[in-house]
């Protein structure tokens, strides 16, 4: 995909994610997400703020002492208890369209932002939300082949198996196979289990072992 492209999925992605948003009831909003420790309301937020300047970023770290998994977590946190839910949906739409991505990430991020948030707020909501194979298969390709920021301790557990998608032509890894729709595999590679039952292949098995110790 060329960045044309990358960012044609990241609009559309966060478009239908918005849609989905404004459909859901208060207990929706409350419930947890994939994203451990969040809620779907925190994912949300999270996604209102991923196009941060300079001296927003740096807002962020200082007041969180330099720890990116923390200023993370509590931005969106804070982010969600200041906005109404009608505001992050009109945060949302008001701010999708542009190719404006967050301070040291490329839009290579952001597509895995998006594609693997949305499926933290729709998976444990029971609601369908497929994604598009093309745009998953440069995210799972990203995850497994990031060095900076280093790869996802997650994606490392994957590493002796040979990853191969069933609905696009993709394959990554070496050792025995497990097969998997590309967007469960990008799931997997971001350490959501609930992927887990839609594997098959010689190593599924030892995989799902070694996920689940």
């Amino acid at each position: 995909m060329n960045d044309d492209q990358i960012w044609s999925a990241i609009h559309t992605q966060r478009a239908a994610i918005t849609d989905l948003l404004e459909t859901l009831s208060d207990d929706e909003w409350r419930q947890p997400s994939l994203c451990e420790g969040w809620t779907v309301r925190d994912v949300a937020a999270h996604l209102t703020l991923q196009q941060l300047g300079f001296r927003d970023a740096l807002g962020v770290m200082r007041h969180w002492r330099g720890n990116m998994d923390r200023a993370t977590q509590q931005a969106a946190r804070a982010r969600a208890t200041t906005l109404s839910t009608g505001e992050i949906v009109a945060e949302l739409r008001r701010t999708n369209g542009n190719r404006r991505h967050n301070l040291g990430v490329t839009q290579l991020e952001a597509l895995i932002d998006i594609l693997v948030h949305s499926q933290d707020i729709a998976v444990p909501l029971g609601r369908p939300f497929d994604l598009a194979p093309d745009a998953a298969a440069v995210a799972t390709t990203r995850v497994l082949s990031m060095r900076w920021p280093p790869p996802l301790p997650s994606a490392r557990k994957l590493a002796g198996f040979r990853l191969v998608a069933t609905d696009v032509t993709w394959s990554a890894g070496t050792g025995p196979e497990v097969r998997a729709p590309i967007g469960a595999l990008l799931l997997l590679v971001c350490g959501r289990l609930t992927a887990l039952p839609g594997v098959s292949g010689d190593g599924a098995a030892d995989l799902t072992a070694r996920l689940t110790v």
